[in-house]
């Protein structure tokens, strides 16, 4: 392999990836590409293996966020390998618990919805919010928030302002709590909720557990190639487009 580096400025790196020559600056000052010599004139030089830096940084922000791809730059840089590699496999893990607790709720959720909000052993009367809780393991603080995003509407006491939740309130409690473990986002409850509701059937469910299964496959096959763009990084082995 040729050790010969070719010259580059900021500005070329920036067009390449198509941010601003100060941001170029930024990642060198932060340890996210290697450090760079000075001109006798204060000028950066820059040549292949900030490049390189470069691209590998920019394929880590696509499948591991910006927080970990700036540590795993960071890591190497510092000639700290097994941190990089512990923050990386730490990515792999996490995405597979996902995974794991994804399946685990579309699992629980399909019974859920086909249950009758009768089955829930629910007192004609309903239950506080503090009842509630218990019954999901939950924070009160959590049920308010999925109330002020519109996932609940339990009905109030009318001299004490108290909530009470009745049968229906508990079933989507428990499959709003059941797609939180999943890692799936409050605004996109909504049309899960919504479409329960609606039809009575788990037909919106379905699609929403498929599509953040495709959301995490897109984001596992992102992993891959940013962790094979590191690979060739570390290395020294250049891509074609490297060198």
């Amino acid at each position: 392999m040729s050790t010969q580096h070719t010259a580059l400025r900021p500005i070329d790196l920036a067009r390449l990836v198509g941010v601003s020559t100060q941001q170029i600056r930024n990642y060198v000052d932060a340890r996210i590409l290697p450090p760079a010599e000075r001109t006798p004139s204060g000028y950066r030089r820059l040549d292949t293996r900030h490049r390189r830096a470069l691209l590998t940084h920019r394929a880590l922000l696509k499948g591991y966020g910006a927080d970990t791809a700036r540590a795993v730059m960071r890591a190497v840089h510092d000639d700290d390998l097994p941190l990089a590699l512990t923050l990386v496999n730490a990515a792999h893990a996490a995405l597979h618990e996902q995974r794991l607790s994804l399946q685990a709720a579309g699992e629980a959720l399909e019974t859920i919805a086909e249950q009758s909000p009768d089955a829930t052993s629910v007192p004609r009367s309903g239950l506080r919010i503090g009842e509630v809780a218990a019954r999901l393991g939950v924070r009160t603080s959590a049920l308010r928030v999925w109330e002020s995003f519109g996932l609940l509407t339990p009905q109030r006491e009318p001299i004490t302002g108290y909530r009470r939740y009745n049968s229906v309130d508990v079933r989507d409690a428990r499959m709003v709590s059941l797609l939180r473990q999943g890692r799936y986002p409050l605004p996109q409850i909504r049309p899960v909720l919504d479409g329960l509701r609606r039809t009575g059937g788990s037909e919106a469910l379905r699609a929403a557990i498929a599509q953040r299964q495709e959301e995490l496959t897109r984001r596992a096959t992102a992993m891959l190639e940013g962790s094979g763009r590191l690979h060739d990084y570390i290395t020294g082995h250049q891509m074609p487009e490297d060198r």
